[in-house]
């Protein structure tokens, strides 16, 4: 498993390469020309404009457009070429902006590939970030071969929000890739419950607790998988106790209990249920039919 990330993809992306691209797909001038306003408007440092020849400003309305564009021509074509020429194994790859992870059967043509993509990069002024950048051990035959070279379980990688490991299924026993929300992201979504929580303490409780649910809610909609409950009921278990501590700070008598407290907000805490199961579940679509007749 290949665990990748370009470093400062969005800072370094040369803005030749960007308009060539763009111009393999566009034929309007005049769209092409806004492109090229776009790249080179800079931005502002110190009350000061900046200009450079590479570079799309991160989390601006284009960006995202121009970096998929871009990452198609050096990275994404050139993998699909790499795959039928080269692999003799299978190569799974999945991409979302400059950050990807790849899985090869085979280790010496996982090894291979990243010295040959180190190569490809350079080319497009590009480089793979040297921290968060792996090659790890990582499937269904992971566990078992690293329990008999006597080394610890696989290591784990994130993406997309989560971190993913190696487990088995409760259910079958079978191997599973199992997945739970980065803790990093955790602490950080706490923290602001927790700030926010304390601003709205003179609020009246149902105001509150429509807006609590909403977040939750959205939380859910997102982090809710497979696996992923124990986590979310950590969270949840932990937002009541942030809620309870400052409904009992309103006042300087602490008269509301805990089973006084689940009274009046349970209702707004959403149901942990999951919201986007395996693929072999979302897409196992069936018909029923007549029989033949005979």
């Amino acid at each position: 498993m290949l665990d990748l990330d370009v470093r400062g993809f969005f800072d370094a992306m040369s803005h030749e390469w960007t308009v060539r691209f763009v111009e393999h797909r566009i034929g309007d001038k005049r769209l092409l020309r806004l492109i090229v306003k776009w790249l080179k408007v800079g931005v502002m440092e110190n009350e000061r404009v900046v200009r450079s020849d590479r570079g799309t400003p991160q989390g601006s309305v284009i960006s995202p457009i121009l970096g998929n564009v871009y990452l198609h021509y050096v990275f994404d074509l050139w993998v699909h070429a790499w795959r039928q020429k080269k692999a003799t194994g299978d190569i799974t790859v999945i991409r979302y902006a400059d950050d990807a992870v790849l899985g090869f059967e085979h280790e010496h043509e996982a090894k291979a590939f990243v010295q040959q993509l180190h190569e490809r990069l350079a080319t497009f002024d590009l480089e793979l970030h040297p921290d968060k950048t792996r090659l790890i051990e990582f499937g269904r035959h992971a566990i078992a071969q690293r329990k008999r070279r006597g080394e610890r379980k696989p290591e784990t990688f994130d993406f997309l929000g989560f971190t993913h490991f190696c487990t088995h299924s409760r259910k079958y026993g079978s191997f599973a890739i199992g997945r739970k929300t980065i803790k990093k992201r955790l602490r950080a979504r706490l923290k602001f419950l927790k700030l926010e929580l304390r601003r709205r303490m003179h609020d009246p409780i149902a105001k509150t607790g429509a807006w609590l649910h909403r977040v939750l809610q959205g939380h859910l909609n997102y982090f809710s998988v497979s696996g992923n409950d124990r986590t979310l009921w950590a969270l949840f278990k932990q937002v009541r106790w942030y809620w309870l501590k400052t409904l009992r700070r309103r006042s300087q008598r602490r008269y509301l209990n805990w089973a006084q407290f689940v009274r009046h907000t349970e209702r707004f805490f959403p149901k942990i249920r999951v919201m986007h199961p395996h693929p072999l579940v979302r897409f196992d679509a069936r018909t029923q039919g007549r029989s033949p007749v005979r």
